[in-house]
């Protein structure tokens, strides 16, 4: 929030009147922190009237460098500056240390004094008699460097003996006694000294320069990226501050009491919690949310929850749930524990009810557009001031399935009038269930031998719940239960991403207000990937309306999608910590970042094999017919001969097939194909010569060519082409069908535009029905990875048949993104 117009002209006339110049108070009011720390400090001075500059200074100091985590004491300590008992720069940074390390504890007051040095004056006898002797001591270097003098040293060992001397008085007795020593400054005090330029000597000759191309240290971020957290016994510092319209500000943090007892029920151990909601199937930003998490709670010896956010019963799914389950650990993640907050829903219950009892919650009866209208205009509910004992008979009739849904929900009591719009009284919980009136007639005849009083008799039907059955017809938000499933489960580290920043205040007002352990709560940049949608309402649009073919299809940045492609948990796991975990909110990524990341993984895992996607038949006429040569082909390109297992068998006959695009009518130098008269090699087998091209009736189609092969490959042609042959007279190569895969959308950022839909790549997949492979690949199985030479990356696909494997394309052999950098 910028401070303008009338109310940023009081804010300067405030900072004016405790001394601040009107630079400084300009530049102050430009932060906004800064601004409501000064301004409450001033407030809590009790010198909103003015004071002195020597205390402003002291409250523009308090402003901006007290410790957060002790801001219970600020009222304290600014007794003591308005009182001038702490008077100096030097004790305030003594209270600055004294405070942080005793926190929110209580302390004892004369203890805090000793370590300010309140009370303590130096006279100004004692003061003189201790810069004479640092004179005395400094002497020879100051008369030889004169004005040149390092005079911070000498102020450094006077504060050593003095530390609570005033500092004025401190410097004029410095100034005098240089002037003493040293006279007036003359001209040569004020001269640079000059520098010696010392005499390079050349280097000796050598045949060839070795150039030192020591490659920079990494970071110590970039070697551990969970650094930057903090240790779980470190959690009693205040970290956020909840601003209140009226003026208030409330300062979360633990109690030293309240993080011992979570630091016994943890042993002080890292706990951190993967919350997915089971609404979808879980995408590649997902894969950062696990990396954080599971991550955090690995590396620190600690463990981290896979805990099902199961609040919404009707966008949830048994499916959903597995799905979840099943990825996380082929993600390479272990669950301490699996949980649900539906688990949790008792407590969570009785927690809403305690909250009515203190007065921060009530039951609202607002439509959802009255509810947004009155968010936008900042006005309170009229059931907002309702009866505690109402709202408890109200919220109890709710969970009974008393109340139709739609009709009430549980509203938090926070601050309508705040600068946060999540603290406008955000939905605790709110009905799911159906109710139906059936007259008593009906009633009469289905139960004749009933006795039944009311005209209308009420039937309800519980929304179900995946997990819960239906035992609830009232379910927590959120807002609502997401902070207290934390605390139950003594989370350490509640990690989320930047778009739930302006929800801290929420959580931490509800825990404070609840009296429940505070978690430490840090948001990160989320993932998002170029060419992609990655919202769960867009997967799931696309999805149903089967824009794609399913939740899986390999053109989706889904987990199970990237998977069914071929791409390794451990390739998206590097591409993750490549990424980070910062705060910066830049974060959409290219998507040939992750394709280098892929091909690197691949590259050491894929074994080669030829395959030629749009086969062109060529007969070799000087090779016999019905002759078959089995030739070594390398699975891996720097395969030691010695080795047998590197190497795999291909067989080689008088009729071949090579790509339609290795072969050209007309030549040209920069073309290294095939072509009438020019050679080309083999790969693994010989070089061959276009001899003869056979053309269909329209004189331009090339239904063949006639070649001959260089049996002692003499001939050192430049091309070098993949190619499959007959494996016997008469009988075709193993037939696959591949599937060329590339971007689902054409733009980058496809979810910025308005008619995303229609920026769909209608050659995101290219169907390949019939292409020739060697014989060995036809063991190959399901989740099998190769790499075609020359073409890419591919994965067996689950369509695969007895009759026919079906191959997916990974990723094309082309890296853009290496010459770039990582």
């Amino acid at each position: 929030m910028v401070v303008k117009g009338e109310e940023s002209d009081n804010i300067l006339e405030l900072f004016l009147k405790i001394g601040l110049d009107e630079r400084t108070a300009r530049n102050t009011i430009a932060n906004n922190k800064v601004t409501a720390n000064l301004t409450a400090v001033i407030h809590e001075a009790a010198l909103a009237n003015g004071c002195d500059r020597a205390i402003g200074n002291l409250l523009y100091t308090v402003a901006t460098k007290y410790p957060a985590n002790a801001l219970v004491h600020r009222p304290k300590l600014l007794e003591y500056v308005v009182s001038s008992k702490i008077k100096t720069p030097a004790q305030l940074e003594a209270a600055f240390s004294f405070l942080s390390n005793v926190a929110s504890e209580e302390f004892k007051r004369n203890e805090f004094e000793e370590a300010c040095g309140v009370g303590v004056e130096v006279s100004l006898e004692e003061l003189t008699q201790t810069v004479n002797e640092i004179f005395e001591e400094y002497k020879a270097v100051i008369l030889e460097r004169r004005y040149r003098t390092n005079v911070g040293e000498l102020f450094g060992s006077i504060r050593k003996k003095h530390p609570w001397a005033d500092p004025k008085m401190t410097k004029q007795l410095v100034d005098a006694k240089m002037y003493e020593l040293l006279g007036e400054r003359t001209a040569a005090d004020d001269e640079k000294p000059s520098k010696k330029k010392e005499k390079k000597e050349k280097p000796a000759k050598v045949e060839k320069a070795v150039v030192d191309e020591t490659p920079a240290q990494p970071s110590e971020e970039e070697l551990n990226p969970f650094s930057i957290f903090p240790a779980p016994e470190d959690n009693i510092k205040v970290h956020t501050e909840v601003f209140f319209s009226n003026g208030s500000v409330l300062r979360c943090c633990n109690t030293r009491e309240r993080l011992d007892n979570h630091l016994k029920v943890t042993g002080g151990r890292v706990f951190t919690r993967f919350p997915p909601e089971p609404n979808g199937y879980l995408h590649i930003g997902h894969a950062k949310a696990m990396f954080v998490d599971f991550g955090l709670a690995k590396e620190r010896g600690g463990c981290c929850f896979l805990r099902y956010d199961d609040t919404n019963p009707e966008a949830e799914k048994k499916e959903y749930i597995n799905h979840i389950e099943e990825i996380v650990q082929w993600m390479g993640w272990e669950p301490f524990k699996i949980t649900y907050t539906s688990d949790y829903f008792q407590e969570l219950y009785e927690l809403a009810v305690e909250l009515i009892r203190r007065g921060h919650a009530y039951v609202d009866h607002q439509t959802p557009e009255e509810i947004k209208e009155y968010r936008e205009k900042k006005m309170n509910s009229p059931w907002r001031d309702r009866p505690i004992a109402e709202s408890l008979k109200l919220f109890d009739d709710m969970k009974r399935g008393l109340i139709e849904e739609g009709k009430a929900t549980l509203r938090m009591k926070q601050d309508m009038q705040s600068d946060n719009f999540n603290m406008y009284d955000l939905i605790a919980y709110r009905i799911k269930a159906s109710m139906y009136l059936i007259d008593v007639q009906l009633m009469m005849s289905l139960f004749p031998s009933a006795i039944i009083f009311d005209i209308l008799f009420l039937y309800f039907q519980f929304t179900p719940h995946p997990h819960a059955g239906d035992k609830w017809c009232i379910y927590p938000s959120y807002d609502y239960a997401h902070c207290i499933v934390d605390s139950l489960e003594n989370i350490t580290h509640s990690l989320c991403t930047l778009e739930f920043e302006t929800r801290r205040a929420s959580y931490y007002w509800l825990l404070h207000v609840l009296d429940l352990y505070q978690p430490y709560v840090w948001e990160y940049s989320r993932l998002n990937v170029t060419n992609t949608v990655m919202s769960k309402r867009k997967l799931n649009y696309i999805v149903t309306n089967k824009y794609v073919d399913g939740w899986d299809d390999p053109r989706l940045m889904t987990l199970a999608g990237l998977r069914r492609r071929g791409v390794t948990s451990t390739a998206i796991n590097s591409f993750v910590r490549g990424i980070g975990i910062t705060r910066s909110d830049c974060s959409m990524i290219r998507l040939d970042r992750l394709e280098y990341h892929i091909r690197e993984e691949l590259n050491k895992t894929a074994p080669r094999v030829l395959v030629v996607l749009h086969p062109l038949k060529v007969v070799i006429t000087n090779l016999e017919s019905g002759s078959v040569l089995d030739l070594d082909a390398k699975k891996w390109p720097d395969a030691r001969t010695d080795d047998t297992s590197a190497f795999y068998k291909v067989p080689f006959s008088n009729v071949v097939y090579i790509e339609r695009s290795d072969f050209r009518m007309k030549d040209s130098k920069d073309y290294y194909g095939l072509a009438p008269g020019k050679s080309a090699l083999l790969r693994y087998a010989f070089p061959i010569k276009c001899t003869d091209v056979i053309l269909a009736d329209d004189k331009e189609t090339v239904l063949e060519i006639r070649a001959e092969y260089d049996p002692s490959k003499k001939s050192k042609p430049k091309g070098v082409l993949h190619w499959v042959a007959e494996p016997s007279p008469g009988f075709d190569p193993l037939k696959i069908e591949v599937r060329l895969f590339d971007k689902l959308f054409n733009s980058e950022n496809p979810a910025e535009l308005d008619n995303w839909l229609t920026d769909l790549n209608p050659n995101s997949k290219v169907v390949v029905p019939t292409a020739y492979a060697v014989p060995s690949l036809g063991k190959a199985a399901v989740g099998d990875t190769f790499q075609f030479e020359r073409l890419g990356y591919f994965t067996v696909d689950k369509d695969s048949t007895a009759e026919k494997l079906v191959f997916n394309r990974t990723v094309t052999l082309k890296d853009t993104y290496s010459k770039g950098g990582k």
